[in-house]
């Protein structure tokens, strides 16, 4: 018996190729391979050709031949073919369907690849012409779906639908047709189906269009004009009239005749019926007819005809030529004549008549003149553009004339024009700069360069002469400088140059002409004077004096490598003559001491030992660069000793007392500062406060405003006496990363209300919905294993859930029942997407001297991971950063990722540096990223100048020596400095901020040299002080004073002499030592006093208060008027309890009023005695003048803890009342 167990369906392309994979049948109905080959399984075609074949030991089925769906359903769909698979012991049958797709495999096909039509022209528009559809053997998108007709401007194509699902084209004209303008029409039918790719098929359309006689013969113009001579012969062809007829064959033929014509036009001219030609039969008059006009009739076989005109004008002969005659003419002209200028008039004549006789006048070309008439027969010869005489000096004009007679008739006159100089050109120079180089020490009367310059103009105006511009250079006219020869132009040097008081200098040289006004042009001449070694180094450091006993002091404990002294010298000159070198020419012991050759610091070579000489003498030689090279010479005094009265018993030395002195000074002037600045801000703070307590208070009494009261958790407002209700209320919260309460219920008033949110509406609805779909359901599905959380990295295939539907019916039921059940499954994150920071570097500017925690810049860093594994910490990569860890440098908050300064960076130390950040997510295992930090340290104007000469000491006696026989600009000395900041920040200028004598010194602002204005005489002073500002060119400028001692002499000991007295100075010192004490002692009095006043002040007052709350009862919070205690059941009395402070700056009751009991009471602090009696005096007064006395409680000889007052005496509202929390 057969058994039918199961229908299996497989769908597989058409074409296929033998062998290929249809399905894998032993696995779609789960039977073993072994099962197969022992139950002999095979496949059984009902009838027909079997396709397919079965695979025993694969279990599979295989295309066993190709499968055409064309041919084996024909235009069916869908196209399928059904085998059983049987297998045997025991038997099972089984019903294989397999469904053939269609592929694309047939294009469209047209019956007829070429369709020729004849259509007459005359055919309407909307004419239709049925056409052949196209074949394709494929179904459904695969066959045809479009067709297309290229070109579509006269005809259109429709396609209809039939009944049985075909379609038939037809092909409908757009427009008439017109075989004059197209005789034949060729067409593209396209027919496209819509597989992939996409085939098409083509037929080609030949439309023929067939003539009808509908044109008439049309002239080619409807005017014909010709012109013939007078002397014309006869049998001269004069003209033809052309018509043309669109038709063809006999309907295009056109025959020609006179349709209107005089007698004498017949008797002159005859007309070819043919072609249209008109022929002239006899000798034509100008004299006595000079125009004719002919009628012409074109017309074809039809009937159909047209007319035109043929006009003949007869031709003057042209027999006189056109006559020149010159009326006027200036054969000079200056260059600067306007536009416009006439320069000739001349008359022009023709004696032909009509056009013969008119005349054309021209010019030759590219010359800047131009003729036009001005009368009848006259014309006028005038520039047309300005002239230019340094162009063109002359013009030859040439005046060209013409009839318009046919042959023309010409005749020509040429003048010639010279054009006079004026001076439009000023002198221009073969440069526009020059520069040039000169030696110092060059002799008067060199010749420095020579500048030339050119004219345009000629003659007088070109004859050029040079000259200086009268200008100062620094203080003197320029022709002590250069000169200049006015003709040649050669500047020569009038004295010789110094490079050190001048290395460069700039002057104009004028160059003018000699015209009328003269014009001239400027050129500059910039000449750089070249350093000469002519100067010698001049020692600055020691200073050298005749008799000067000073001696450098070398301890007899000095180690290897002391430094005694530092020999500091400079050269005027620049370059290589500045470079200096410092050698040891001579020393009393050559192997004690030695001198550095570039920067002059003599040392010791060796330990100083008991055995070396007290006295040592050095001379170092201090040699320039230069060829040949100079150098100076200067003599040290060193002594070997301990102390300097050893040296030198009869110098006195102020220099420690002095120093002594002026720290005494400084330490006094910021002490005293230190305590003003105390002093005065706790003055303007008690000030402060006082004011905004007063304010505080004007504004308490005088506001309207009511004191909001604060409501405790438990209280509720009853309205009315009695008996309060216990009052629940729940707030409840649907999610619990909410803080917005969805419901709330409330059991107040005896009724429970619950109140819900409106956005929990819907989810409430939906709820509902569920329920109800639930419980009506007569479908019954149990959920047996339910997993609600799935990790995102579960591999494909994991069970979520287990679920088992069951129904009691027995069928489908009609109609269909439903049941659905909805499952929440929420992915939970798996650590796999480290952070990403907003950028790949971060680069930011740190000005220095920060303050330590400065915040520098926030890093970001974003993780696509949730929770725990989304939450990053930023940490620092451990490393050294120029020998101390990163952590002193920066810090990073680990979890904003704020990169904080740890401490305050110094610009000269570390100008930038960079370092990686760390974020990691708190995942497991951990993922992070780093990112590079650079930061870069801004300079900051935080250094002021050093000055490194003159060496500053305090009693120092050391002056530079001006000889009095000094000449303007002597180098008295120079102010070197040096400052440890960059860019503009590090530029230095000096000022001469103080001088005995202004006019005597100036200070170079760029290089610090300090050299005399005049000539010193001998009425300047011996001794002069100067006072020199370096300043930086920081924003702010920061600064360094240096006070220079500059003595006018000619010898050591009249120096010394004038420096040695120090009384004054140090009497000065002594005066302002003992006026700063006082006043310190004085400002330190005020201070302390004035902070022992306000600690009694506040003593006193904590002591007042301690007096008035000395009661052990608690502090009671305030309770509004009409709220009680709900937290227990019962009646509760109304108690109203008021405090009243009289001043807002205090937390001190000055009264109290308690309503408790049945009884009004109002106690009042001892302080408060006086102003309480004013305020009821005033109350009373207003409401009734008369009750004053009535209704005072109390007597001033009562004890103020026992005084009672009525509390309808006094309005309480007008205090300012606080909580309290018990009854008083």
């Amino acid at each position: 018996m057969d058994v039918v167990n199961c229908n299996v369906r497989y769908s597989i392309p058409e074409e296929m190729p033998e062998g290929s994979f249809v399905g894998n049948i032993a696995k779609d109905l789960g039977i073993e391979i072994s099962r197969l080959i022992s139950g002999k399984a095979r496949v059984v075609t009902k009838g027909g050709r079997q396709y397919v074949d079965l695979s025993r030991d694969k279990g599979t089925l295989v295309v066993k031949e190709r499968i055409d769906r064309e041919e084996l359903c024909k235009q069916t769909t869908p196209c399928s073919f059904s085998f059983d698979l049987i297998v045997e012991n025991p038997i099972q049958l089984h019903r294989v369907t397999v469904e053939v797709q269609d592929i694309n495999d047939n294009a469209p096909l047209f019956p007829k690849e070429n369709v020729n039509l004849e259509i007459s022209e005359n055919a309407i528009s909307g004419t239709r012409f049925p056409l052949d559809s196209a074949i394709d053997s494929d179904v459904g998108l695969n066959s045809i779906q479009s067709y297309k007709l290229h070109p579509a401007d006269s005809f259109k194509l429709e396609v209809h639908s039939q009944t049985d699902g075909n379609k038939y084209i037809e092909m409908v004209l757009q427009r008439e047709l017109d075989r004059e303008e197209r005789d034949e029409i060729k067409l593209v039918l396209v027919a496209a189906d819509g597989g992939s790719p996409q085939k098409s098929g083509t037929a080609r359309i030949h439309i023929t269009v067939l003539d009808v006689n509908d044109n008439a013969p049309v002239c080619k113009q409807s005017v014909f004009k010709t012109e013939v001579r007078e002397e014309s012969p006869a049998g001269t062809v004069i003209g033809s009239v052309r018509a043309s007829d669109a038709d063809e064959g006999a309907n295009g033929h056109v025959s020609y005749s006179f349709a209107v014509a005089s007698k004498e036009a017949r008797e002159l001219f005859e007309i070819n019926t043919d072609t249209g030609e008109i022929t002239l039969l006899s000798n034509l008059d100008y004299e006595s007819q000079n125009s004719y006009q002919l009628n012409i009739k074109a017309k074809d076989k039809g009937g159909l005809a047209d007319t035109c005109k043929f006009v003949i004008d007869v031709i003057d002969e042209n027999d006189n030529s056109p006559t020149v005659q010159l009326m006027s003419f200036s054969n000079t002209l200056p260059e600067n004549s306007p536009v416009g200028t006439t320069l000739a008039v001349i008359n022009i004549e023709d004696a032909d008549s009509g056009k013969n006789g008119l005349v054309h006048c021209s010019l030759n070309q590219n010359i800047p003149f131009k003729i036009e008439s001005s009368l009848t027969d006259y014309y006028s010869l005038i520039t047309d553009d300005m002239l230019d005489r340094e162009s063109f000096a002359e013009y030859n004009i040439s005046i060209l004339v013409s009839d318009q007679g046919s042959p023309a008739r010409h005749a020509n006159k040429t003048l010639t024009v010279k054009i006079s100089d004026v001076n439009d050109n000023p002198p221009i120079f073969d440069s526009d700069e020059y520069k040039t180089f000169v030696s110092e020490n060059n002799s008067p009367g060199l010749t420095i360069v020579t500048v030339k310059a050119k004219d345009a103009d000629w003659g007088p105006n070109a004859q050029l002469s040079y000259f200086l511009k009268d200008e100062d250079m620094r203080g003197a006219p320029l022709s002590s400088l250069v000169s200049v020869d006015s003709l040649t132009g050669t500047i020569h040097a009038v004295k010789s140059f110094d490079f050190e008081q001048l290395k460069s200098f700039s002057f104009n040289v004028t160059a003018r002409d000699g015209g009328s006004p003269p014009l001239s042009s400027e050129v500059t001449i910039n000449i750089n004077v070249q350093d000469q070694n002519d100067n010698a180094p001049q020692v600055l450091y020691p200073v050298q004096t005749g008799g000067s006993v000073v001696a450098e002091i070398v301890p007899r404990a000095a180690d290897v490598g002391y430094l005694v002294t530092k020999v500091v010298a400079v050269d005027v000159d620049s370059g290589q003559n500045a470079w200096l070198s410092y050698k040891l020419q001579k020393a009393t012991d050559r192997a004690l001491f030695e001198v550095g050759l570039q920067n002059g610091e003599i040392r010791t070579v060796r330990q100083v030992t008991d055995k070396d000489a007290v006295k040592q003498k050095l001379t170092v030689v201090v040699e320039d660069n230069g060829q040949p090279s100079r150098s100076a010479v200067v003599s040290i005094n060193v002594a070997v000793a301990d102390s300097f009265p050893e040296v030198l018993s009869e110098f006195t030395d102020f220099t420690h007392e002095k120093q002594y002195n002026d720290n005494l000074t400084f330490y006094l002037v910021l002490a005293l500062a230190a305590v003003s600045f105390l002093f005065i801000t706790c003055v303007v703070v008690i000030i402060s406060v006082k004011i905004y307590r007063w304010r505080q208070s004007r504004f308490l009494f005088q506001s309207n405003l009511p004191v909001i009261p604060y409501y405790p958790p438990h209280y509720a407002d009853t309205g009315v006496t009695g008996t309060l209700p216990h009052g629940y209320n729940y707030e409840v919260c649907m999610t619990t990363d909410s803080r917005k309460s969805d419901c709330k219920f409330s059991t107040l008033g005896g009724q429970s209300v619950l109140v819900v949110d409106p956005s929990f509406t819907e989810t409430m609805q939906r709820a509902i919905k569920e329920k109800n779909i639930l419980e009506n359901s007569e479908l019954h599905e149990m959920l047996m294993s339910f997993s609600n959380t799935l990790p995102e990295n579960s591999p494909v295939g994991t069970t979520v859930a287990v679920i088992n539907v069951d129904d009691a019916d027995s069928d489908q039921g009609s109609p269909a029942r439903h049941a659905n059940k909805t499952l929440t499954v929420k992915i939970s994150d798996v650590n796999d997407n480290p952070p990403i920071f907003d950028s790949d570097e971060y680069k930011t500017f740190v000005s220095e001297n920060n303050s330590p925690g400065l915040t520098i810049v926030t890093v970001k860093a974003k993780d696509a991971d949730w929770g725990p594994n989304a939450q990053l910490s930023y940490f620092l990569k451990d490393e050294d950063m120029r020998g101390a860890p990163l952590s002193s440098l920066v810090s990073v908050d680990s979890l904003t990722g704020t990169i904080h300064a740890v401490k305050s960076f110094d610009f000269e130390q570390l100008k930038s540096f960079s370092f990686n950040v760390t974020a990691r997510d708190g995942g497991s295992p951990p993922l992070s990223s780093e990112v590079t930090i650079n930061i870069n340290i801004q300079d900051q104007n935080d250094n002021a100048p050093q000055v490194l000469y003159p060496v500053q000491t305090g009693g120092s006696v050391v002056a530079e020596i001006v000889p009095r026989a000094a000449d303007v600009g002597y180098l008295v000395t120079k102010v070197v400095a040096v400052d440890v900041d960059s860019g503009q920040n590090a530029w230095l200028s000096y000022k001469l901020q103080k001088a005995t004598d202004r006019a005597l010194f100036e200070v170079g602002l760029q290089n610090g040299e300090i050299r005399t204005v005049r000539q010193v005489t001998d009425k300047d002073a011996v001794k002069q002080k100067l006072t020199v500002v370096v300043e930086d060119n920081g924003q702010p400028s920061r600064s360094a004073v240096v006070s220079i001692n500059v003595a006018v002499a000619d010898s050591f000991p009249e120096v010394l002499s004038e420096f040695t007295d120090f009384t004054h100075e140090k009497q000065y010192n002594d005066n302002l030592t003992f006026y700063l004490v006082l006043a310190l002692a004085a400002v330190s009095f005020l201070f302390i006093t004035c902070v022992v006043v306000i600690i009694s002040v506040k003593i006193y007052r904590w002591r007042q208060s301690r007096f008035l709350f000395q009661s052990n009862l608690p502090v009671i919070p305030y309770y509004p008027p009409h709220y009680a205690d709900t937290g227990v059941t019962g009646t509760l009395p109304h108690g109203y309890n008021y405090e009243v402070c009289m001043t807002t700056d205090s937390r001190k009751s000055d009264c109290k009023f308690s309503t408790l009991g049945g009884q009004s009471v109002l106690v009042v602090d001892p302080s408060f005695t006086e102003t309480m009696q004013r305020a009821i005096k005033e109350t009373n007064f207003v409401e009734d003048p008369d009750s004053l006395k009535r209704n005072t409680a109390f007597s001033d000889k009562q004890p103020l803890h026992e005084r009672i007052i009525d509390s309808r005496a006094i309005d309480i509202s007008r205090f300012s009342t606080i909580a309290t929390d018990s009854t008083w």
